[in-house]
């Protein structure tokens, strides 16, 4: 059995650890997971009662095009229902975007630090992979465009970027999609759009309505609360979502995701009240990194990306044998900092506590 020559170039994606892995390696009794950027206070109490009352059809194929929730989700954006796409989680689109646009000798342009799946789809199909370099922790969108050339397919853009959780603006990002070239696609990832509270930030979905080549993603899974159920979409012209259409698996969204992503997105003040929580965390744990001298970036997500003055496997360890999970920036492409979710005021408190405490400690030789 002979697979692709390009998957053995392809990272297996690793998740945070499980919880219950790192209870049973470590002999603890309570771990906290701040390593996913899962939402800390669950989903709302609506898409709970929806799973629970399609409990009764489990032995009902989905419907593959996800047409209620189309026209909900449609009516939501005030856009036609013909402009969206929805996939086992944002990251489904990503697979298939790479599949339907990318191919031996095209050409992708990313940023050097930003969620793997984009590169790793490129690989298996075999494109030229462009990464340039963040400035400060943003995409240096001008240096992007410099790279764009008659073979490039794809231009990822994550706006909040994962893992710095910094933003390019409005003005920004108009410019810069105006400046490429009509046959390039230009996806702007915007997974943990719900969290921003930066004015700043462009409303892209007009930017969609003017520019064909625009393909927006978003997510249930972050500020919803229903990663667990993987329900994203994409927004974009009729074309593109006709293309993706065509590499879709024919039931690659399921009933319950479906059912609870229409009742979770009418409980928008269920949305809006996890953001109003996020940044009263997310303040204690900036005011305590000025407290401590450590550098951040600033973010506009559910976490946040911090120095550790160590290594960064090292501060991971320290927290997970107090058990915190964390990210480690070695596996980012971020050494000498963890990436951590903002969790709820409980949490908070003792990730702060233990900050404090690995901070006091000598550093190793």
């Amino acid at each position: 059995m002979i697979p692709k020559q390009s998957l053995s170039q392809v990272p297996v994606y690793k998740p945070g650890k499980p919880i219950e892995d790192v209870k049973r390696e470590l002999g603890l009794t309570e771990v906290i997971k701040l390593a996913s950027n899962e939402n800390p206070y669950g989903c709302s109490p609506l898409a709970k009662e929806a799973i629970v009352n399609a409990m009764d059809h489990l032995a009902i194929y989905p419907d593959g095009a996800s047409r209620l929730l189309r026209e909900e989700l449609a009516t939501f954006y005030n856009i036609d229902e013909n402009h969206l796409i929805f996939g086992n989680g944002s990251d489904e689109l990503v697979l298939m975007l790479s599949r339907a646009y990318l191919e031996p000798g095209s050409r992708v342009i990313m940023a050097d630090v930003t969620f793997p799946q984009y590169k790793s789809t490129a690989v298996v199909e075999g494109a030229e992979i462009v990464e340039v370099p963040l400035k400060d922790g943003v995409h240096d969108l001008d240096a992007m465009l410099n790279q764009v050339n008659e073979k490039t397919r794809i231009v990822w853009v994550c706006n909040p970027n994962n893992p710095t959780g910094t933003i390019n603006t409005s003005e920004e990002i108009a410019q810069f999609v105006e400046k490429v070239p009509s046959n390039v696609l230009v996806v702007l990832d915007e997974a943990y759009y719900e969290y921003v509270v930066d004015s700043q930030y462009p409303d892209s979905l007009p930017l969609v309505a003017k520019y064909p080549n625009l393909v927006v993603l978003r997510t249930f899974s972050k500020s919803y609360g229903l990663a667990a159920l993987r329900m994203g979409y994409g927004i974009a012209a009729k074309e593109i979502v006709d293309n993706l259409n065509r590499v879709r698996e024919p039931f690659n969204t399921n009933s319950l995701s479906q059912v609870a992503a229409r009742e979770a997105l009418r409980d928008q003040e269920f949305v809006t009240e996890c953001s109003r929580k996020n940044r009263i965390e997310m303040k204690r744990f900036t005011d305590k990194f000025e407290e401590l001298g450590l550098h951040y970036y600033p973010s506009q997500t559910n976490f946040i990306l911090f120095e550790v003055k160590r290594d960064s496997d090292e501060a991971f360890t320290y927290f997970l044998k107090n058990g915190i999970i964390t990210r480690s920036g070695n596996a980012l492409g971020c050494p000498g900092y963890l990436r951590v979710t903002i969790g709820d005021a409980e949490q908070t408190t003792r990730f702060l506590e233990i900050l404090e405490s690995m901070v006091a400690q000598p550093l190793q030789n």
